[in-house]
């Protein structure tokens, strides 16, 4: 078995399958590449049982066959190599050769019928979106989801197809966040749960891509498929929970503020507020927006006053610092609307101006008990 690839084309796939393996895997087969030649097509896999990812690459081979090549190793080796074509022989002595213009390199290899197969979708039913559509969703929701290992449903994001549109919901029982496409539509209604990490690959392999991305799916996996690449995981087991029951469907108090302004604001406030709690207080009054906080402990304290433009009783409400942050940073609009009812329910986080044609994001955000 011996092939000729370019060493940038074949370290910029090996980056991005690189990306699935564990640090530290319970097989050891895992710890490798699959590479497996069929003429001048060869197909790269990378796997940690959950999560799959194969890419095709064109190259020079007159040969075929499947071999598994540890992936630290290749991937240091390729780093420090300047664009040049790679010599890639299968010696009898269980080591790959690779040979550069330079030198000469020996890896020992597994047997590449040890590495697990990827799944095979029976049945599954299909939608297509582009690239950078289904990038932004996974990135205007992703943080939201939550790390707990007792509620596993919570720890990734929920996909809800339908003939009307897409809905992506990831919350983690403080926070939420709904981001919708009307403009994308599927072809049969669907839900599944999504892990955390397949999203995070997806997100950065297809971060302003214009290509199409197929989405197969049955009850318990998901494939997609992009240009020259196929990434097949896992879905997260279980009912997500009924999101629409917690948005606050009547919110009479509407604040509606510049984002930088009111970000910046509650940045410099929460740093001086509890380190524990991130508690700070807005309290609203006319036209005036006033942000506080307080670290008793150590009797530090900060205020700050905002011009705003509000409708509603005055009124006084408390939030966690740090999901507000998270929230206004991961908007990209110039201004921002948050919606309130009442002290102890949640508040509503919307961008005023920004949003493409059919797309709509809602966020939601617990407040806390403020100590009068």
């Amino acid at each position: 078995m011996k092939f000729i690839v370019s060493s940038t084309y074949l370290l910029k796939q090996l980056q991005v399958l690189g990306g699935v393996i564990n640090n530290s895997n319970t097989l050891p087969i895992l710890d490798n590449f699959l590479f497996e030649l069929d003429h001048d097509k060869l197909i790269i896999s990378a796997s940690d049982l959950e999560t799959t990812m194969a890419s095709t690459l064109d190259v020079e081979s007159e040969s075929e066959g499947s071999v598994a090549i540890p992936a630290r190793l290749l991937l240091d080796t390729l780093k420090t190599f300047p664009e040049q074509p790679l010599t890639f022989v299968v010696e009898e002595n269980n080591t790959v050769e690779i040979s550069s213009n330079h030198g000469k390199y020996a890896l020992a290899y597994a047997d590449g019928n040890e590495f697990p197969k990827a799944v095979a979708l029976e049945d599954p039913s299909k939608t297509v979106i582009t690239g950078d559509i289904l990038a932004t969703a996974i990135s205007k929701t992703i943080f939201a989801a939550g790390n707990d290992d007792l509620r596993p449903v919570m720890s990734g994001v929920f996909f809800q197809f339908s003939t009307e549109g897409l809905t992506f919901v990831a919350t983690d029982a403080h926070k939420l966040v709904k981001y919708t496409r009307e403009d994308v539509k599927a072809s049969q209604v669907a839900e599944f749960i999504m892990p955390k990490k397949p999203l995070n690959l997806l997100k950065g392999i297809l971060g302003g891509s214009e290509e199409d991305v197929t989405i197969e799916y049955n009850d318990s996996n998901a494939k997609f498929t992009f240009e020259n690449s196929e990434l097949i995981c896992r879905l997260i087991d279980g009912k997500y929970p009924n999101y629409e029951a917690v948005i606050p469907k009547e919110n009479p108090n509407k604040l509606a503020i510049n984002r930088n302004q009111f970000l910046n604001s509650v940045r410099r406030v929460s740093i001086f507020s509890n380190k524990t709690t991130h508690q700070i207080r807005l309290k609203i009054a006319g036209a005036e927006l006033n942000i506080s906080a307080e670290d008793i402990d150590y009797s530090n304290k900060a205020e700050e006053r905002l011009t705003c433009d509000y409708q509603g009783d005055d009124m006084q409400i408390g939030f966690n610092s740090r999901f507000l942050t998270e929230m206004l940073t991961n908007l990209s609009s110039d201004d921002v609307q948050l919606e309130m009812s009442m002290p102890n329910r949640a508040g509503i986080l919307t961008p005023v101006d920004g949003l493409n044609e059919g797309e709509q994001v809602t966020m939601l955000v617990m407040p806390v008990m403020l100590n009068n």
